[in-house]
């Protein structure tokens, strides 16, 4: 194949426009005896492969959202001084996020010691490597500042010892509310760096939609657990407003044939 041939032409073309606009939209890319091959691909696979997740990974990313955001909750309860709330609150972000979570986790990985290898290195630039590294900082606050809240809460040991529990308790729940709010969102941050294209076009706008559906969800719980608090309302309406503004944003903001999938077929 030389140079100057048709589809090496319409290469060049290809490439200027994406230099200059960041993005090849319409079916340019499928160039008749080009060096792009029509589908399925290369050797009969496709050249953009479906994600291999099974349902351990959006239980997951469920779990993980309640349990970020039920810490944030709780942070916020023990400001305002409503304990019974905290309490609850970080029941729920331990259970979610310091049990379920990581079972998820490792389940999908298929050998627990799997996820240990993954906390041998620290690549910050790797959004699963910072993932493993979340969960871990998360339920290493959550669970010992629901120990602690729990055991002021009871009086179990009274004088200085008390407010040293109750200074921990503190401390642990301020941190898993920063590590919470990290878990609930860089899931949203996981999925966007892929080369599927209807999560990559979208990626800045994932992490704040994992999150804001993790908030929403949370309060939810919280709610049907019988906290029937003005502030715990004004979250899920909060989150509804947010996520109705980016269901809206999505129908209008479109990238041609890479969000087909989202306004045209099924999940």
């Amino acid at each position: 194949m030389t140079t100057n041939s048709p589809s090496e032409k319409r290469l060049e073309e290809l490439r200027e426009q994406a230099w200059k606009e960041g993005v090849v939209a319409g079916r340019g890319v499928d160039v008749a005896g080009g060096p792009i091959p029509s589908k399925p691909g290369y050797y009969g696979q496709p050249v953009v492969k479906p994600p291999v997740w099974t349902w351990e990974v959006p239980l997951y990313f469920f779990f993980g959202g309640i349990a970020g955001m039920s810490a944030v909750i709780a942070s916020g309860a023990l400001i305002f001084h409503h304990v019974d709330l905290a309490r609850e609150a970080m029941w729920l972000a331990a259970i979610s996020g310091g049990i379920l979570s990581p079972i998820l986790l490792i389940m999908d990985l298929g050998r627990p010691h799997l996820f240990l290898n993954m906390l041998r290195v620290f690549k910050h630039r790797s959004a699963m490597s910072m993932g493993a590294w979340i969960l871990s900082a998360f339920g290493a606050c959550a669970v010992p500042g629901l120990i602690a809240l729990e055991l002021h809460t009871h009086q179990i040991f009274p004088g200085t010892l008390d407010q040293l529990l109750r200074l921990a308790a503190g401390t642990f729940i301020f941190g898993s509310a920063i590590f919470g709010t990290l878990l609930a969102t860089y899931t949203g941050v996981l999925i966007g760096a892929t080369t599927i294209p209807a999560w990559f076009l979208h990626r800045t706008l994932l992490p704040i939609h994992f999150g804001t559906a993790g908030l929403g969800s949370a309060a939810a719980v919280l709610e049907l657990l019988g906290y029937r608090i003005a502030a715990l309302n004004f979250l899920g309406f909060y989150a509804a407003a947010v996520e109705s503004a980016l269901l809206i944003w999505l129908s209008v903001d479109k990238h041609g044939v890479a969000d087909r999938a989202i306004h045209e077929h099924g999940w």
